[in-house]
C-alpha cells in the first residue's frame, strides 16, 4: 500500500478528457439537429439538452481527505482491496457515488475508493509546476505575496468576484493571495 500526499503529478489528462467530452457532446448535438425535419422550435429544444448534457460532462466536484487522513480502496466496501492512504487536505474530484462511498481521482489521475465521511467540505488544491507565484491582487504584476513549491497543498477561500484564470488561496501559515489556474489542481 502507497501513501499519497500533496506531491502530485499535473491534471492534463483531465483537461484532454474534459475537452473530448465536450467535442462528444457537440457532435451529437449537430448530428441530432441535422437528421431533424421539424419546426424550429423542435430544433431549440434538442439545442437546449445537447447544451445541458454538454453543461453536465464539465462540471466537477472537488473535496478534500478529511483531518484524520483515509484509506483508499479498489471499490466501494472496507472489505476492498486497501490502496493507499491518503493524507488530510489532500484534494479529490469526485467522479461518482454508490451508496456511502464516493470513487475519486486524485492529483496523480489515480481512481478510488473513499468513505464519504472521510471526506472534507473544506476544499483545497495542489500546486503542480515547480513554483507557483501566489500574488497579493489577481493580475500578473501585482507583488507576490508568497511562493509555493510544487505539491504544496492550498486552502482554496473563494471564487467571489475573482476574475476567470485565478485562484483565491491560503496558505496554511495564513498567509492569502491569488495563484493562476494553470498552476494548481484540485480546481
Amino acid at each position: 500500500m502507497r501513501t499519497a500526499s500533496f506531491h502530485a503529478a499535473g491534471g492534463a489528462g483531465v483537461l484532454v478528457a474534459v475537452g473530448a467530452s465536450l467535442r462528444s457532446c457537440v457532435s451529437r448535438g449537430a448530428g441530432l439537429l441535422a437528421g431533424d425535419s421539424g419546426a424550429s422550435l423542435r430544433r431549440a429544444a434538442v439545442l437546449i439538452m445537447a447544451a445541458a448534457a454538454c453543461a453536465g460532462a464539465l462540471a466537477a466536484d472537488y473535496r478534500s481527505i478529511g483531518d484524520s487522513g483515509a484509506v483508499l480502496y479498489d471499490g466501494p466496501s472496507a472489505k476492498a482491496r486497501p490502496l493507499y492512504v491518503a493524507t488530510r487536505a489532500l484534494p479529490v474530484e469526485i467522479i461518482s457515488t454508490d451508496g456511502t462511498w464516493m470513487k475519486v481521482r486524485d492529483p496523480s489521475g489515480d481512481l478510488a475508493w473513499v468513505d464519504r465521511k472521510s471526506l472534507s467540505d473544506k476544499r483545497t488544491v495542489v500546486v503542480t509546476v515547480p513554483i507557483a507565484e501566489v500574488r497579493q491582487s489577481p493580475d500578473d504584476a501585482a507583488p507576490l505575496a508568497f511562493q509555493a513549491a510544487q505539491g504544496v497543498g492550498l486552502e482554496y477561500i473563494d471564487q467571489a468576484g475573482t476574475p476567470p484564470g485565478w485562484v483565491h488561496v491560503r496558505h496554511r501559515d495564513g498567509t492569502a493571495g491569488y495563484v493562476r489556474l494553470a498552476q494548481i489542481w484540485g480546481f
